[in-house]
């Protein structure tokens, strides 16, 4: 039990500059492009403020985001080359020099999504 906590914590620490791996691996030409795909949805959920399950619901609003934006990196990661995660991965970058493209990613993917959405209703009921 105290392993997967520890794994668990590690995995926690590790989720921020991992996300800014995924970042880093959609705008690398070498990436797949399933797996560049799935990055973008991954940050794109990981920064957004709307979740699957909100999160004001105890223990299952914020579940999702334990389990859920995990899953994808590591998911990501089994995508792409391994050379070339071990490239991002040594590299000791910081988040703060493209934290500012990274929200502005993040509200546009957000915005397209609900005026799809809204688009499709509008034209579902026209």
């Amino acid at each position: 039990m105290r392993n997967l906590l520890r794994q668990l914590k590690n995995t926690a620490k590790e989720t921020p500059q991992n996300l800014y791996r995924l970042y880093l691996v959609i705008k690398d030409r070498r990436t797949p492009m399933l797996a560049r795909v799935l990055a973008i949805l991954v940050v794109a959920y990981a920064i957004s403020p709307i979740d699957l399950i909100p999160d004001f619901i105890p223990v299952l609003g914020l579940l999702d985001d334990l389990i859920l934006v995990p899953l994808g990196i590591w998911l990501v990661i089994k995508l792409i080359p391994d050379e070339l995660w071990q490239e991002y991965k040594a590299k000791k970058s910081t988040l703060v020099p493209h934290a500012r493209k990274l929200i502005w990613l993040g509200i546009f993917l957000v915005l397209a999504f609900w005026l799809g959405l809204l688009a499709l209703v509008v034209v579902m009921l026209l």
